[in-house]
């Protein structure tokens, strides 16, 4: 699934290009990937002849702040889950038979939503309501990793109150937005400490370093468009970088970039853990 370095690559790319052009037409190739309105038939005539005028993201959401005629028309917003792409394309280029939704805009191009397994979703939320109203999974997320609110102080009073592993925590979206497996292996190699530690045992100090490590890992993803997994592409179908230069993530049983040793392999909740056994304690 892509996390909070994805969709901010994705955000940024279709702030770039889609901004401004009306809505010109579209299509709707699978109904399920419409999650509100209900009834199909109202979701192309809701969305068509508006402007974005912004893009935002949420955790691993996104939203587009629509505007018609200069008057708020709403909000379009986008969950990619597991394969789902946003491409900015030309129209004469050849449908995939995964493509699920199309929006046509000005000199022949479009934004198409790609979804080989279907578990992502696109939303039309009406100017009068909060897009959390009608995108519930909004209402659960905690702070972003760069806001203030995630704080050091935040993070030892919310670890000190729980036994579960580290790893589990930063993958409660309830704690901080966006993580997911692949950045928190990243940032617990970065701040030495292993995925099964709990997360009540973990001393100011090293809940510090693992704080400036969550934000740097973030940051150098972001930089490098972030990671290709299976599906991940950006607005134009070009891979992340990040791959190629992970700490420890997917790298099981390859030399650690420190020290050498072998990267070790472990589940935790039913998820892969990845951890050097020598640099992580």
């Amino acid at each position: 699934m892509p996390e909070l370095p994805e969709v901010e690559t994705v955000r940024r790319g279709l702030s770039r290009v889609t901004l401004y052009q009306p809505i010109r037409g579209g299509d709707v190739l699978l109904d399920r990937s419409i999650a509100h309105p209900v009834s199909i038939e109202e979701f192309l005539p809701s969305v068509l002849g508006a402007e974005i005028t912004a893009w935002q993201r949420r955790g691993k959401y996104l939203l587009a702040v629509l505007t018609r005629q200069q008057q708020p028309a709403g909000w379009l917003g986008c969950h990619l889950r597991m394969t789902g792409q946003l491409l900015w394309v030309e129209q004469s280029m050849p449908v995939s038979s995964h493509c699920r939704v199309r929006l046509f805009f000005e000199n022949e191009r479009e934004l198409r939503y790609v979804d080989q397994r279907t578990f992502g979703r696109l939303w039309w939320i009406p100017p009068n309501i909060q897009p959390d109203q009608i995108m519930t999974g909004l209402q659960r997320l905690g702070p972003e990793p760069f806001a203030d609110e995630f704080s050091v102080g935040y993070m030892q009073a919310w670890f000190g109150r729980r036994q579960k592993p580290v790893k589990n925590a930063l993958l409660d979206q309830a704690m901080v937005a966006g993580i997911g497996n692949i950045y928190a292996d990243e940032a617990l190699f970065l701040s030495g400490i292993r995925p099964k530690v709990r997360c009540d045992r973990i001393s100011p100090t090293r809940l510090k370093r693992l704080h400036t490590s969550i934000r740097k890992v973030l940051i150098d993803s972001i930089e490098a468009g972030g990671t290709t997994f299976s599906d991940f592409r950006d607005i134009h179908g070009i891979n992340g970088n990040y791959g190629g230069v992970a700490w420890v993530y997917d790298r099981e049983n390859e030399p650690c970039r420190v020290c050498a040793t072998p990267i070790t392999r472990i589940k935790l909740a039913g998820r892969s853990a990845h951890y050097c056994p020598n640099c992580q304690k």
